[in-house]
């Protein structure tokens, strides 16, 4: 998300022209949907949709990684979808919570280009650009 710091700056300098806020973006999100990449490759086992090594190494050593891997799925207003990601370097450094929210402040990262792009074109058909 924008850092609050240069929110405050924007607010203070008297910024009010259309603009995409955290506020927006935040109200653009319909839903969250986190999983690590374990998860995500036991319900494709289950659902019998998994592309990939069907038989891991004997010791599991591939999969392990997997478990260090967090998914963000944030599905926007419209339907649209984004992803953000968070992996762990050090699996003893692994925080569930923090990599959801590693994630997510990913995933609303990709959200600010799409917001900026559709605020822009509906300034534009506005002028009559």
């Amino acid at each position: 998300m924008i850092d609050q710091t240069i929110e405050q700056e924007i607010v203070a300098k008297g910024k009010t022209a259309s603009r995409v806020t955290p506020g927006d973006i935040e109200a653009n999100i319909a839903s969250e949907h986190y999983f690590t990449g374990a998860e995500g490759r036991f319900g494709a086992i289950v659902n019998e949709t998994y592309v990939g090594t069907e038989l891991p190494r004997v010791d599991d050593g591939d999969l392990e990684p997997l478990d260090l891997l967090t998914f963000c799925v944030l599905v926007l207003r419209n339907g649209f979808t984004v992803t953000g990601e968070s992996a762990c370097a050090s699996p003893e450094n692994f925080d569930a919570e923090i990599g959801r929210k590693i994630a997510r402040q990913n995933a609303v990262q990709k959200i600010w280009p799409l917001m900026g792009y559709e605020l822009r074109s509906q300034l534009a058909d506005r002028r009559g650009d």
